[in-house]
């Protein structure tokens, strides 16, 4: 099984990096650095799925493919 792509950025506004899912809706972290960041979601990740799984909802396959993955896999 392949996993969740996560998005890493800069934000301004918030003076640091942010991550995210975004095939898991509202999963994502803050960090001073990439790494951090990184880090920081990838505990995020296992909070949503144990959450998810303990409420019994459904868990989304990693689906999500920035373009630039779409254009050269082709």
């Amino acid at each position: 099984m392949s996993d969740y792509h996560i998005n890493i950025f800069y934000s301004e506004e918030d003076g640091g990096y942010i991550a995210d899912i975004p095939d898991l809706p509202g999963c994502s972290a803050f960090g001073l650095t990439p790494r951090e960041a990184l880090h920081e979601v990838e505990k995020a990740k296992e909070a949503w799925l144990a959450a998810a799984r303990q409420a019994r909802k459904p868990i989304p396959s990693p689906r999500y493919r920035p373009v630039i993955y779409q254009v050269t896999n082709r």
